[in-house]
């Protein structure tokens, strides 16, 4: 009857048609939506927005967050924007980069992506990814195309600037880039391969001053043996490499200067 009808329009478990491809921004946060990338956005009645974000897409979601950050930890910063704090996975080189800016309003440019093997009984975790620039969003995002790299590979590994890195790869440099943590010979050759004839302008990044009296002896030290370790490195091997590499030169501006030291060590 009809009053059968009017009740199954409004059901709360009817599905809705919900048209979110024009979502570009909501307070500090910018969203980049492709219409083939929800084709039919169907969700139910009484679907929440982080259920919008927890479905799988092809591009990057939540592609900029502007907000304070509130901390700073060895591979996440906290931006708290209104009554909100996001957890942004960062690399090395951009963590130093931000080690002064602490309390302040900051603009991550970010990748979102889905952490997690749901088929050996873990969950799905949404992720977000974060850069001070574009063009090291754009290179980072080409690293993880390479074969046998992906996100969680390159965010270790990138403890160097992209600059650096990209000069490696233009240069065909495949023992420069060895000595990124967890890129072996293998992994820096199929690196250079794919992606050499596409550094030129990030090779050209003109590399952000850091304040120098924010970096101690002792935050290059510890980073140092982070990376060492995260090489594969033991704890009494890293150890020994920094204190060899103290003795021979005695202080450190910079990770890549004393890793290149313990590199040349290593050579000798």
């Amino acid at each position: 009857n009809s009053r059968n009808r009017t009740n199954s329009r409004h059901s709360p478990t009817r599905p809705c048609k919900i048209d979110i491809t024009q979502l570009k921004n909501v307070g500090n946060i910018e969203f980049a939506i492709e219409p083939r990338a929800v084709p039919d956005a169907n969700f139910r009645y009484g679907a929440t927005f982080h259920s919008l974000l927890a479905q799988p897409h092809n591009h990057s979601m939540i592609t900029k967050i502007t907000g304070v950050l509130r901390r700073l930890d060895v591979t996440e910063a906290y931006v708290e924007v209104g009554a909100f704090e996001y957890q942004v996975l960062i690399p090395g080189f951009v963590r130093r980069q931000l080690q002064a800016k602490v309390g302040e309003s900051v603009t991550l440019m970010t990748i979102q992506y889905i952490d997690g093997n749901p088929q050996k009984g873990g969950r799905m975790v949404p992720r977000l990814v974060g850069f001070q620039h574009q063009a090291e969003r754009e290179f980072f995002d080409l690293i993880c195309q390479v074969d046998g790299v992906g996100v969680k590979k390159a965010l270790q590994a990138m403890v160097r600037p992209v600059r650096d890195v990209a000069t490696c790869i233009e240069e065909q440099d495949t023992k420069g880039l060895s000595t990124l943590p967890g890129i072996g010979p293998a992994v820096a050759e199929r690196i250079i391969a794919k992606l050499r004839r596409k550094m030129a302008k990030f090779a050209l990044l003109i590399e952000e001053e850091l304040p120098e009296e924010k970096r101690s002896d002792r935050d290059v030290i510890n980073e140092g043996y982070e990376a060492l370790i995260a090489l594969g490195h033991s704890n009494v091997d890293a150890r020994e490499k920094i204190e060899q590499a103290l003795k021979e030169k005695g202080k450190f501006k910079t990770v890549e200067e004393l890793l290149q030291q313990i590199y040349s060590q290593q050579r000798s």
